[in-house]
């Protein structure tokens, strides 16, 4: 049933940094187009800062800063909480006694809606609230509203992405100017693609999130993100990156998610992708999520992944969905309350295809005794390379055909006792061509 609508919304905002900064500009610039999308003046009343006596450009002088979370969250003329404070507390109990208060939630926080998701959609049933949370995933690449309601009819077999933009600009700079990992390290924090301490992203934590997020809606399941296996790309090398592209290949950090008859196959990796793949050609801080569902086949979304303003405008794009539904009286619609936890696949018991480079003694017969420890193992071996030497030393590069995870790493073991292996350099897997 229609309401009477409301010619002002009050937002209280809790964060002031680079996203909140964002949201405000975006609010200010754009106002007019939104009052007449939404039918009312949205307004920023208070702000939750941490000093209000910084200099702030853009502030608008009508806002009222504080540093009293209770004054923002208990306000009764306040109608929607914007949360890009970030961090899990305390964001989550302040998300929660928003709830409590009556407040719809509007939250770019990946790590709080990955790990306190459940908790916090509790709470909001209780209250008969939403939560949104689009910035939370993807920065502006509308990512949570498509797999909610625009592919609704499907069922979504699997999602693949490069969904953290720092260890995408760090991959690319090793790629294209051939720069080593430290100093395309240093180059992303100097431009602010990376963090000054940039462990989770490299660690692929922040991917491992982010997937979690994904995977809970894109097969209907309460995602626990400790069960994604994750893998950091600090061993790569510009030699392991010229081996790939001698190979014809790219090599990105990927979030998987596949729904299969065993359960869930979850993992972010560094991985070899083909370079006819729509994924390869996703550079520097970009991200992309490809996705393919039953009936629309294959999807890609691509944008910028983070920034001030990219996320920015998904937050307010939910702010704008929270106004219409507040207009309607739609209190709650979380469909992630009616998710139920499914099997994880362990990845021993997942199959992939594997880059490996080792080095050996350079003498006859060592690539022989490695094919037969990978045959004894049912690992039969797709490409070949020799072709660097060291003194005293050959690199050798293989790729296998897809094989079962702990077939292939048992093997490994016994290829790096043969007397003749001086080292296995790395390891990483393969995305399978076409």
């Amino acid at each position: 049933m229609m309401t009477s609508r409301k010619s002002v919304i009050n937002i209280g905002l809790l964060g002031l940094g680079t996203v909140g900064t964002g949201v405000m500009q975006i609010l200010a610039k754009n106002r007019a187009d939104i009052a007449a999308k939404t039918g009312s003046e949205l307004k920023i009343t208070k702000a939750l800062v941490r000093d209000p006596s910084k200099t702030r450009p853009h502030l608008d002088p009508a806002v009222e800063l504080t540093t009293d979370a209770s004054s923002v969250l208990t306000d009764p003329a306040i109608d929607i909480i914007v949360e890009v404070m970030g961090g899990i507390e305390p964001a989550r109990q302040y998300i929660a006694t928003a709830l409590e208060h009556g407040k719809h939630v509007v939250t770019a926080n990946k790590d709080l809606m990955a790990l306190c998701g459940y908790e916090l959609f509790s709470a909001a049933q209780e209250h008969n609230k939403n939560i949104y949370y689009e910035a939370s995933v993807g920065g502006g690449i509308p990512l949570i509203r498509p797999i909610k309601h625009c592919l609704a009819a499907n069922r979504i077999r699997s999602i693949m992405g490069i969904i953290n933009g720092t260890t995408n600009y760090i991959l690319t700079q090793m790629t294209a100017a051939k720069k080593d990992f430290q100093d395309a390290l240093a180059e992303a924090q100097a431009k602010g693609f990376a963090e000054a301490d940039p462990k989770n992203d490299l660690e692929g934590r922040d991917a491992a999130y982010k997937l979690a997020i994904l995977a809970s809606l894109a097969f209907q399941s309460v995602v626990n993100v400790d069960d994604i296996a994750t893998e950091s790309i600090v061993e790569m090398s510009v030699r392991d990156i010229m081996y790939a592209d001698e190979l014809g290949f790219v090599i990105k950090l990927l979030a998987i998610g596949e729904e299969t008859q065993e359960g869930l196959k979850l993992r972010v990796h560094p991985t070899l992708v083909p370079k006819d793949h729509p994924l390869a050609s996703v550079h520097n801080e970009f991200n992309a999520l490809f996705l393919v569902g039953d009936a629309v086949g294959e999807l890609m979304f691509f944008g910028r992944g983070a920034g001030s303003l990219p996320t920015a405008s998904a937050v307010v794009a939910d702010v704008i969905e929270a106004v219409h539904n507040i207009h309607h009286g739609i209190e709650n619609h979380a469909i992630e309350m009616t998710f139920a936890a499914k099997p994880v696949v362990p990845m021993s018991r997942s199959r992939s295809k594997f880059y490996v480079r080792l080095k050996a003694k350079d003498q006859p017969g060592v690539f022989g005794s490695v094919a037969t420890v990978f045959g004894d193992a049912q690992v039969s071996l797709d490409m070949i390379l020799q072709t660097r030497r060291d003194v005293n030393l050959a690199e050798i590069v293989l790729v296998t055909h897809e094989v079962v995870e702990h077939n292939f790493y048992q093997a490994l073991e016994r290829i790096k006792q043969l007397d003749s292996i001086r080292n296995i350099s790395n390891v990483i897997r393969v995305l399978e061509r076409g």
